[in-house]
């Protein structure tokens, strides 16, 4: 069985990301995990043979918080990978690594088919299955 698709970007950390206890705002994290999705899904679209560049919204975030990021970590590492392939949705599975690999936030997000011309979701295509999977 392949593995599923996976992104891994090293993201340097800014003074703007902190918050007053000196640790990476709450908020940011989500546009860490943002960042990633976004690589993953451009690194997918070059796959298949129709160029799968199907569009998403997101629906669901899950994250949990397991250790304090701070400046002078200087980066995070930032994985996301495809967890479950539905028939309308995707599960996608994130942390976020300090450099030295401990887990500062581990979650999920679910992302939808959207169909831009109906306004709503649409069931994803066998040949967006097969590149989301990984066969």
């Amino acid at each position: 069985m392949p593995s599923p698709p996976e992104t891994r970007l090293t993201i340097p950390l800014r003074w703007r990301d902190m918050d007053m206890l000196g640790h990476l705002n709450q908020a940011v994290y989500h546009e860490l995990l943002e960042e990633a999705r976004g690589a993953l899904l451009l690194d997918l679209a070059g796959r298949g043979t129709q160029q799968v560049h199907h569009t998403y919204v997101l629906a669901r975030v899950e994250l949990d918080y397991r250790h304090e990021v701070r400046k002078d970590h200087g980066t995070v590492d930032v994985t996301v990978r495809v967890g479950r392939v539905g028939t309308k949705s995707i599960t996608l599975e994130h942390e976020v690594l300090l450099p030295d690999g401990t887990v500062a936030a581990a979650g999920s997000t679910v992302l939808v088919g959207w169909d831009m011309q109906a306004r709503g979701a649409r069931t994803l295509s066998d040949e967006e299955r097969a590149v989301l999977t990984g066969t």
